[in-house]
């Protein structure tokens, strides 16, 4: 299985989420994109810990089953779509939102969030978890 976690779901593995943590157990590869890593190293900066949230983040990013994976026109193509279908059915997400949600279907990777409004993107399969 190929998943994809949003800044959310990092979180929630790193706070010992149970149902995040068996997906990203199960999952043969997990994808973030460099917003999500973006969110993160900003909420970093933020607290006290920057730099051990920054080693734990750099062990996760290790692993051979973790990667990056880029965002190009393509994704920006899905972003249109995605932001074009929610404006129009009026529920908007926020923009960082669209990106991850945007690189998700643009790489058929199901997205692991506890964000609620991600099952507002028919366009992509989300798994959530309360």
């Amino acid at each position: 299985m190929r998943i994809m976690l949003d800044t959310s779901a990092y979180i929630a593995f790193l706070k010992g989420h149970q149902g995040v943590k068996q997906a990203i157990q199960w999952a043969d590869e997990i994808n973030l994109c460099p917003v999500v890593l973006g969110e993160l190293l900003a909420g970093f900066m933020k607290g006290k810990r920057e730099a051990r949230n920054r080693e734990i983040l750099q062990e996760f990013m290790e692993s051979p089953r973790v990667r990056c994976i880029a965002i190009d026109e393509e994704t920006a193509d899905r972003y249109a779509a995605i932001f074009s279908y929610l404006r129009d059915k009026g529920t908007p997400i926020p923009t960082n939102d669209l990106w991850i949600a945007a690189t998700a279907m643009q790489f058929g990777l199901k997205l692991v969030t506890t964000d609620g409004h991600f099952q507002k993107v028919p366009q992509i399969i989300a798994e959530f978890h309360e």
